[in-house]
């Protein structure tokens, strides 16, 4: 089979997808945000990677499946136009509205273009148990059974310790930014560990190898959590806004989830009480136990 995915960002996001290379078989061409392109290549998969830039070099066949997991009519419309026998996920009807396909229900009924609209789909986010694995696997007609990540080999770097304490969040969820990483940090240190905040890096490869050289990663629902999971290091992550139950913990993971995540639950405010609401001793109890 040809099969093509469009899965641009976050970076996370595309991390996570890439457990379905696990399952497909066949040449796969995927689409993606130029930052990314590093993290498909060279991963011992028969896959290729254009930048989203680069798409009309995608036009080159005839797919068997399409599988669009963006949500923007941009995508939507370029997908659409491809020669296909089968799109999985989002489409631009006869009308030029963006819709999506029935048998990815399951994950786009919780997204930013649900048919039930924004507020319902984060009401149906908060009841959704299933991880966004079995969401999708599911959906495609597979059976998600724990499959792994996929990624490429880090590069060495020479920051290594015990425990990794990813404290930098993005503009768009402020409050994912626990309040107490500092004197976390300082408290473990006083037990004799190893720690290190990550320090932003030129290369995802980089990144990556910063948080392979740890035994514990401490952090919120972000990209080096799935690095971590990725290359099966032991994490913590804190759930101050988003949702736990997406994310497949892999046997390896520990979730402090927000007694007000309900409250804060996808809000792209900041509040003080969604980022205190975790306490210093519960971190401090849940990375020790990890270690």
């Amino acid at each position: 089979m040809n099969i093509l995915i469009a899965k641009l960002g976050a970076t996370g996001d595309v991390v996570r997808t890439s457990s379905l290379l696990r399952q497909l078989s066949g040449h796969i061409s995927w689409i993606t945000a130029a930052k990314n392109v590093v993290l498909l290549q060279n991963i011992g998969y028969n896959i290729r990677c254009c930048t989203w830039e680069e798409r009309d070099l995608f036009r080159d066949r005839a797919y068997d499946l399409v599988i669009n997991l963006e949500d923007t009519t941009e995508v939507a419309s370029f997908v659409t136009k491809l020669e296909t026998r089968k799109i999985f996920g989002a489409y631009l009807g006869s009308d030029n509205s963006l819709q999506y396909t029935d048998d990815s229900h399951r994950w786009f009924d919780l997204s930013l273009i649900s048919r039930y609209g924004r507020a319902e789909a984060d009401k149906l986010k908060f009841k959704n148990r299933d991880s966004y694995q079995e969401l999708i696997f599911g959906g495609l007609g597979l059976k998600f059974t724990d499959q792994q990540y996929v990624l490429p080999t880090p590069v060495k770097t020479d920051l290594k310790g015990d425990v990794a304490i990813a404290a930098e969040v993005g503009s768009v969820w402020p409050m994912k930014n626990w309040a107490h990483y500092g004197e976390l940090g300082d408290r473990l240190k006083a037990e004799g560990l190893k720690v290190n905040f990550l320090p932003q890096r030129k290369s995802l490869l980089e990144h990556l190898g910063d948080v392979s050289n740890h035994r514990c990663l401490v952090g919120g629902d972000s990209l080096p959590m799935h690095l971590a999971l990725g290359r099966r290091v032991s994490c913590v992550s804190i759930f101050n806004c988003t949702s736990p139950w997406e994310i497949f913990d892999y046997g390896i993971q520990t979730k402090l989830v927000s007694p007000l995540l309900g409250q804060f639950f996808y809000q792209r405010g900041l509040n003080a009480a969604a980022t205190t609401a975790i306490t210093l001793d519960e971190v401090f109890a849940a990375v020790v136990a990890r270690l």
